[in-house]
């Protein structure tokens, strides 16, 4: 499973933002690296807080693209 920054509350404000085209990042601490093209697996909100959305994301370019 993988972060995202800025640490988003709910699954729909990552959608929002990422419609509106906001650079975000996504990292896997202690785990690896993110994959540059492909598939990744989402949650959030992060450490400390309980996590409470999980999502599949599309990466391409290194970019995230979409999320479902």
């Amino acid at each position: 499973m993988a972060y995202v920054e800025p640490n988003f509350k709910t699954k729909k404000a990552l959608r929002e933002a990422l419609a509106s085209g906001v650079n975000v990042r996504v990292f896997q601490p202690g785990l690896g690296s993110v994959p540059v093209d492909g598939v990744v697996y989402l949650e959030g909100p992060h450490f400390p807080e309980p996590h409470r959305w999980y999502a599949r994301g599309v990466m391409s370019g290194g970019k995230l693209v979409s999320v479902k």
